[in-house]
């Protein structure tokens, strides 16, 4: 494992670090004792920063990572947000009392004394150009419920308002083979400002394995069923804003990636890896096999420049134009 500096801030991640959305909820079927023993295989391959959410699985996810990572809250980091819980174009949601409760109802679930990130979850762009909910998260730093903050965003205008906040130390992206524009302006000026880079949906909802085929079918409490026309928040959460069948045509012409790599999740992988901007990439997993596969790109080469190149145009001249949603 390879650990990446995140921004200006003194933690050290792991570059393979792991999301939990899908173990709380919103992916269809779990099992907790196979989430539990997949958290646990990523902790053992040196894996020491995880990704969570107050409404993934109504908090379930944080309180599996309490369970998980008891006795190492001194080595695991843990990185969780809030706001989406409540109606999110509310100012009103963004005081210091609803961000303190916030707060103190996360730590409860973690079970620690301070969370290592504490992100506001994909806000409207109005409430970061307003600005006032910083000042409260540097309340809830000074005290130290928090050691830093970041902010998920959408889209790149969105993370280019979040650079102009001095204490912002992270911005979590959609950043993948399908959805590349955050590179062009957005992660030069994150790195010119010591702010960190986690990647989430680096597979963009499953495409980019290459498994899917144009007739698949999602449980109904899967997002990749009921939000694949952004029904329920911004479509580009899921497969990063192309339409299903589409996306799946599109993973297709990319199976060459896999050649030399072991599958087409780790060349995925590898070529976010690959960007020096990035601290981490931030997959999700159900079970064991899933955190294996992924632990997979710490095996993969790099691309070359070359292949760095193709990608780029195939990006440009076949995926670009049918990407939904801002971006």
């Amino acid at each position: 494992m390879q650990y990446r500096q995140l921004g200006s801030t003194e933690l050290s991640v792991s570059e393979v670090s792991f999301g939990t959305w899908a173990i709380g909820g919103s992916w269809g079927k779990v099992d907790d004792k196979e989430s539990l023993r997949a958290l646990e295989r990523a902790m053992e391959a040196g894996v020491n920063f995880f990704d969570t959410a107050d409404v993934y699985g109504n908090g379930h996810s944080e309180e599996l990572l309490a369970k998980a990572t008891k006795g190492k809250e001194d080595s695991i980091h843990i990185a969780t947000k809030f706001c989406r819980a409540g109606d999110i174009h509310d100012p009103a949601l963004y005081t210091e009392e609803s961000v303190r409760a916030y707060c103190e109802q996360s730590l409860k679930r973690l079970q620690r004394e301070r969370i290592d990130l504490y992100q506001i979850h994909c806000p409207p762009i109005e409430i970061l150009r307003d600005g006032s909910v910083f000042s409260v998260l540097d309340k809830l730093r000074e005290e130290g419920k928090i050691r830093h903050y970041g902010v998920s965003v959408e889209t790149v205008e969105e993370g280019l308002v979040c650079l102009e906040s001095p204490n912002v130390k992270a911005l979590q992206v959609i950043y993948n083979i399908f959805r590349q524009k955050p590179q062009e302006e957005l992660f030069p000026k994150a790195e010119e400002k010591g702010v960190g880079i986690l990647v989430r949906l680096p597979l963009a909802s499953g495409l980019l394995t290459g498994k899917f085929k144009e007739d698949a079918v999602f449980e109904e409490g899967d997002h990749r069923n009921y939000n694949q026309n952004g029904d329920s928040f911004n479509v580009g959460e899921t497969f990063a804003g192309l339409p299903f069948k589409k996306g799946v045509a599109l993973s297709r012409e990319l199976s060459w990636i896999a050649e030399g790599k072991g599958n087409m999740t780790r060349a995925a992988l590898r070529w976010i890896l690959d960007n020096p901007n990035i601290t981490c990439v931030i997959p999700g997993f159900k079970n064991v096999a899933q955190v294996e596969d992924n632990l997979g790109v710490l095996d993969a080469a790099s691309f070359s420049s070359t292949e760095h190149e193709k990608l780029r145009a195939f990006y440009e001249q076949e995926v670009h134009a049918h990407i939904r949603g801002a971006y």
